[in-house]
């Protein structure tokens, strides 16, 4: 029977972060006999079937870690296909020392700007390390595949784009330093300064001390809203709700919003965009000459925008595609 061992810290269609785990746990269970998901907390009725659920909440670190070993090591003895974790390090170095001696390959799946001392050591510890592409990953490694992102495409659905001179935009994403909202605030600041009818909302969650301080410090201006985030399953309908989606995540961040939007034929206006065809800019400035043009396209234009920036998720980011490529980073781990 062929298994695998999925590790993630929530399974929760709502959450308002790692609600995408649960399309790429159910695009591995589609490919496998099953999938056993390991998690601190978990909905297992959101999951497929063949999927099985062990939690490891414990009210201390240490009795978390007992826990998350206890419920891994059965789970090895007839040898899975391999053991994914999911963006958390920790779980890639409790795994590691476990499953490897036994032959089982130990993936770490991560995308972020940051690198924490954790991750150096997850890096050493793990068999191969997956991302989205050569940018998203903060440490030089050979153990790095680039599978692209993991975009659950049936979810969203092109709307119809509308012209006209009048913007409603939207940024998704956590309040935090490296999406860079000062950037995208005076960038449109500066776009209705001269004389553009634009607005701005921003929807994201706010999970740690930090975030919640980066938040605190933001002082949007006119035109700019800020809004606590909404839950995975509303994003589709959010999006389509607006002419374009504004991100300035910094280099080296893998920005899903932006994926999300492209798979919603919404057009992107990024700093830095994994798909073709959106408008980008490095500066406020240039943020607010881009909004001007954007705004001079018509309808059809701005559709045609839209529709290739979709075609291009669905083939290079989407969760079949990602599952695939856990797959054969499995099967290559294994045959060493």
């Amino acid at each position: 029977m062929s298994r695998i061992v999925f590790i993630t810290q929530q399974v929760d269609p709502d959450h308002p972060a790692l609600a995408a785990t649960i399309p790429q746990i159910a695009a591995l269970a589609a490919r496998v006999d099953e999938v056993v998901v390991l998690a601190d907390s978990a909905l297992p009725a959101a999951l497929p079937a063949n999927c099985r659920v062990r939690t490891f909440r414990a009210p201390t670190q240490a009795g978390r870690g007992l826990r998350f070993v206890g419920a891994l090591t059965p789970e090895l003895r007839d040898r899975p296909l391999g053991v994914l974790a999911h963006m958390c390090p920790i779980y890639a170095i409790l795994a590691a020392p476990l499953a490897r001696p036994l032959g089982v390959p130990v993936l770490l799946w991560f995308t972020h700007w940051r690198a924490r001392p954790k991750l150096a050591v997850a890096e050493r510890l793990a068999t191969r390390v997956l991302t989205v592409d050569a940018s998203s990953f903060p440490l030089r490694s050979a153990k790095v595949r680039a599978i692209g992102h993991a975009v659950d495409t049936a979810r969203f659905a092109c709307g119809d784009a509308r012209g006209g001179d009048r913007l409603r935009l939207v940024a998704l994403g956590r309040y935090a330093a490296s999406k860079r909202y000062e950037l995208l605030f005076r960038g449109v600041e500066l776009a209705r300064e001269r004389g553009l009818d634009a607005t701005l909302a921003v929807y994201g969650p706010v999970l740690t001390q930090e975030e919640r301080e980066y938040r605190a410090a933001l002082r949007p201006p006119t035109g700019v809203e800020l809004h606590d985030a909404v839950g995975g399953s509303e994003v589709p309908a959010l999006l389509r709700g607006y002419d374009a989606l504004l991100s300035a995540t910094r280099s080296g961040s893998a920005d899903k919003a932006v994926l999300e939007a492209a798979a919603s034929c919404v057009p992107v206006v990024a700093a830095t965009a994994p798909v073709d065809g959106a408008l980008r800019f490095t500066t406020a400035d240039e943020l607010a000459t881009r909004l001007h043009e954007f705004a001079a396209l018509d309808a059809p234009t701005r559709r045609e925008l839209g529709r290739g920036a979709r075609a291009e998720v669905v083939r290079r980011h989407s969760v079949d595609s990602w599952a695939d490529g856990v797959l054969r980073t499995f099967a290559d781990s294994r045959r060493g």
